[in-house]
């Protein structure tokens, strides 16, 4: 675990010591409390949540690295394309995601939410909405990654009324669920209100906070909004049309981002992965680098190194290792930027937001012009690395349409392949390139629209999930389309 001890082994911060006279308080076991404040409880969960989301340094279950910065063209295996670059999974990559959201993500994120809220141990209305907020963004992968999922009899394992096989919602309920709670979140945030420590995220700024939740359920109402969009449209509509109520990342400086550290274990899992650990098996794909060097654009230099002879090169997704092994050393690598100790972990940024909205603009959905939007989200996904775009740049992408937002959204969220994987199981946009005659592609070639359930709800909650598979309208695979899929 980073940053933070166990919480367990913190939990001897709060017995008393064996010196007692009363017999009960002697037999009182150092290793076992029993109650472990919010204040610890937040950066455990957010720091395992957030590392898993972002990296995770662990071989066969890294989501982003060995699956969704593959999946989306970002990077490209030189070596053991049958971890994800030729859409291979092992069984490891989805059943420990999912344990991992579930049991360090969401059962930690509602423990805060118990003990703040009206009633609880420690009554504080700000981490409370925190909670909500974390809560909300973690069933928010797991559902967009999974498809249906436990939600309304979820997380009540130590309930009074206990339940162990907790039956599976729909897509819709589950983000209806999680756009109401992102509401209530931003109603519980108090700018003024009680302090809160351990919040290594935004370091105690509750208006950060309501910002990152209103901007949240920006983003979830735009990627239902085709399938519900009078709901999507009065949602996105209320937080625009009131600043004060429902303020939204307004710069850079909003973005919610993890800060790491420069001492290990509190380090970027990148710098883990790349530098700790040595791994050499990715470079940049060839549709990234042709992409990038076709439009000019400045963020290559940030998103990738030079070759040997000066050049941003990448080399196709999907190669057989006799072949892709022979690009080791003529093919561009990740950016330096990205394998540093202190590198954030990025959840959600101003770019990402402007460029949603432009979207959002474009299809009608709200006010205000897409094209200022567009430019806005382009902007700020330059200086995000500290690079100014230029005029002749915004000029040469032209005008705002549906196809541009998304493949400016797709540049934009390099880093974060979840996301875009999602974005793009979502519209179909950008389209990617053919693929490359050599390659040699899993799951019947079919880019994975979706990660299989693990088998530990097989043996444990099968009739639910029988059922939750029905919900999807197809087969256990990582062929069947989600809710959300516009084509």
């Amino acid at each position: 675990m980073k940053r933070i001890l166990s919480i367990f082994s913190l939990s001897a911060l709060f017995v008393v010591g064996s010196c007692t006279q009363k017999f009960d308080q002697m037999n009182v076991d150092p290793n076992n409390p029993t109650a472990v404040g919010p204040q610890y409880l937040l950066p455990f969960a957010l720091e395992t949540s957030i590392d898993r989301y972002w990296g995770s340094s662990t071989r066969f279950e890294r989501l982003n690295l060995d699956g969704a910065m593959l999946w989306m063209q970002y990077l490209s295996r030189n070596i053991y394309s049958n971890e994800g670059d030729n859409y291979g999974v092992s069984v490891a990559f989805y059943n420990n995601n999912w344990r991992g959201f579930f049991n360090d993500g969401l059962l930690n994120y509602q423990r805060i939410i118990t003990l703040s809220q009206p009633g609880g141990r420690y009554q504080n209305t700000n981490y409370e909405g925190i909670g909500l907020v974390m809560r909300t963004w973690v069933y928010s992968i797991l559902t967009d990654v999974y498809g249906a999922i436990p939600y309304s009899e979820a997380l009540k394992g130590t309930a009074d009324a206990p339940i162990y096989t907790p039956a599976y919602d729909t897509m819709e309920t589950v983000y209806a669920g999680m756009l109401a709670d992102l509401k209530t979140a931003n109603e519980k945030l108090i700018v003024g209100g009680p302090a809160v420590s351990g919040d290594i995220l935004y370091n105690g700024d509750i208006l950060k906070w309501k910002k990152f939740a209103n901007s949240l359920r920006l983003r979830l109402a735009n990627r239902q909004a085709a399938k519900k969009p009078a709901e999507s449209r009065a949602i996105m509509a209320e937080i625009l049309g009131n600043a004060t109520t429902y303020p939204i990342f307004t710069s850079n400086a909003d973005n919610a981002v993890l800060k790491n550290t420069a001492t290990r274990p509190s380090n970027n899992e990148w710098n883990e992965v790349f530098v700790y650990q040595s791994r050499t098996d990715w470079n940049i794909s060839k549709t990234l680098s042709d992409k990038l060097t076709a439009l000019n654009d400045a963020r290559l230099r940030v998103y990738a190194q030079p070759n040997s002879q000066g050049q941003y090169v990448g080399h196709a997704n999907g190669l057989p290792d006799a072949i892709a092994t022979t690009y080791l050393a003529s093919s561009s690598v990740i950016g330096t930027y990205f394998s540093q100790l202190t590198t954030p972990s990025v959840l959600m940024t101003f770019a990402e937001l402007n460029l949603t909205l432009a979207e959002a603009a474009v299809d009608g959905d709200i006010s205000g012009s897409a094209q200022t939007y567009f430019e806005r989200g382009i902007t700020a996904s330059f200086d995000q690395y500290g690079l100014q775009v230029s005029s002749a740049y915004l000029t040469g992408v032209g005008a705002a349409t549906k196809a541009k937002v998304m493949e400016q959204k797709w540049i934009a969220l390099f880093g974060q392949g979840v996301e875009s994987w999602i974005e793009y199981r979502r519209t179909g946009l950008p389209v990617l390139p053919a693929k490359d005659p050599r390659a040699v592609f899993e799951n019947n070639g079919v880019l994975p629209t979706r990660l299989q359930y693990p088998t530990s709800e097989y043996s444990l909650n099968e009739a639910n999930l029988r059922k939750g598979i029905t919900l999807n309208g197809g087969a256990d695979n990582m062929q069947t389309k989600l809710w959300w899929a516009e084509n």
